[in-house]
């Protein structure tokens, strides 16, 4: 089993903030709902949690609130392909360093923030009526983070 000590703090920090750049990749996909979906992604978290013992690493990876280096992402135009940049490093970290089935579990949590994320506020309709559980922008930033993460 993978544990936190089996990485380098820069190692670690990139790890422990590709979930949240995850759910803000989803967030900046469209407009609205923003605070609905930071707190959806915060509701995963807490799940995870009740979850624990099923990995050391997810369990090492909840257990601090979730956080990103502001000064690891640049505000600018391309704050997407920053993201995703990020993403491939954790990814490449995980794959270096973690067994297997950690870095899978690890990737599935990724997405299930991001999911967390694109379906806590319903896109178009009326008032939320007849609206759509993900937007079209949100599904191609979810299929986007999977393609990134190597899931299929």
């Amino acid at each position: 089993m993978t544990k936190k000590a089996d990485f380098n703090a820069d190692d670690w920090s990139t790890v422990a903030e590709a979930p949240v750049l995850a759910g803000m990749r989803v967030v900046t996909a469209s407009r609205g709902g923003a605070i609905r979906e930071s707190l959806a992604m915060g509701q995963v978290y807490a799940e995870a949690r009740k979850e624990h013992g099923s990995s050391e690493l997810l369990d090492a990876l909840v257990a601090s609130p979730p956080a990103v280096d502001p000064g690891r992402l640049q505000q600018g135009p391309d704050v997407k392909a920053q993201i995703d940049e990020r993403l491939r490093a954790a990814t490449s970290v995980l794959e270096a360093t973690a067994a297997p089935e950690d870095a899978e579990a690890y990737k599935r949590f990724v997405v299930s923030v991001a999911e967390a994320a694109a379906k806590a506020h319903k896109e178009g309709g009326f008032v939320g009526i007849g609206g759509k559980e993900i937007s079209p922008e949100e599904q191609a930033a979810l299929d986007e983070i999977r393609a990134t993460l190597g899931l299929s």
